[in-house]
């Protein structure tokens, strides 16, 4: 089943390119069956890329998905074409009255700043207490996991020796959680931070699970107990030349950085980076969708 985003919304043609059923808003109404309504909170630089990323993992499912994008009011986006921005996003107090099914808070390359020091924390605060009483479950990704886990629970976030990137070996503590339902008992993601939280903290927090962890990358994944909120530190929806755009960038800016850990072959970046974490991020976000969303929303979402 299909996605249902705007007709000309860039990511459509890169899907379709794929062969991912896109449905258009005039066949999507004219079915007898209702989408979740899906809302995704884009704070990465480079918005049109990760709506590409994020559409693309949540197209592989038999449901039919809504998809709405929503942008900070109070930040000026620098990467992305205000155009784009009015044509295809929505602000908080547009849709501050509405429920949804599920919500995506994506990452933001504000590490390195105190959570307070962000200039748009007091609004982040705001949508991730509404998302209480109006969103049916929540995924975090890489930063937006710790400002949640900061906002919602008091764990804190702590700066890193150096950045942590590359491709990663992950572990899940508990298997039998539907969260890794397809997976193996090792599996692949990326990670890209200069942060990190602590299972300890996590662990001592009754109301979270701590789900799966790296050797080397520490905390991937944790939840609420409740299931309403999910958490990876991770970026298991990256593209394979992701980690190798950001790692040019940085040495553009002249930045000290080391090269992303078991990335490219034989660690030799002229080379193109293979991507071995395309089915942990596609089984990831089905199972979230499928276990964490469909099988548990209300049919009516006045009702959350």
């Amino acid at each position: 089943m299909p996605i249902r985003i705007p007709d000309s919304l860039p990511a459509t043609a890169v899907l379709e390119s794929e062969n991912i059923f896109v449905m258009t808003e005039h066949r999507a109404l004219h079915q007898d069956i209702r989408p979740l309504n899906l809302i995704i909170l884009n704070l990465m630089p480079t918005k049109i890329v990760t709506e590409t990323q994020l559409l693309r993992k949540l197209s592989n499912t038999p449901l039919q998905i809504k998809v709405e994008l929503l942008r900070i009011s109070g930040h000026v986006s620098k990467n992305t074409d205000e155009d784009h921005l009015d044509s295809f996003y929505t602000t908080f107090e547009q849709v501050r009255d509405n429920n949804y099914d599920g919500m995506i808070i994506t990452g933001a390359p504000v590490e390195n700043l105190d959570f307070s020091d962000v200039d748009y924390w007091d609004e982040l605060c705001e949508i991730m207490d509404w998302t209480r009483s109006h969103v049916h479950s929540t995924l975090h990704i890489c930063w937006g996991a710790q400002a949640a886990l900061f906002y919602h629970y008091g764990i804190r976030k702590y700066g890193l020796p150096a950045k942590l990137s590359g491709i990663f070996t992950h572990h899940a503590l508990k298997p039998n959680s539907p969260l890794f339902r397809g997976l193996d008992d090792e599996f692949l993601a990326p990670h890209s931070r200069y942060t990190e939280v602590h299972a300890d903290e996590i662990l001592a927090v009754p109301q979270l699970e701590l789900l799966s962890t790296s050797p080397e990358a520490g905390v991937f994944a944790v939840k609420s107990t409740d299931n309403r909120r999910l958490f990876f530190t991770g970026h298991v929806e990256y593209d394979a030349d992701t980690l190798a755009l950001e790692y040019q960038r940085d040495l553009a800016k002249g930045l000290d950085i080391a090269m992303p850990e078991n990335y490219f072959p034989d660690n030799d970046p002229t080379r193109p980076p293979v991507m071995r974490w395309r089915s942990t991020g596609q089984l990831l976000f089905n199972n979230w969708l499928n276990y964490y969303v469909y099988q548990t929303t209300p049919y009516d979402l006045r009702t959350l």
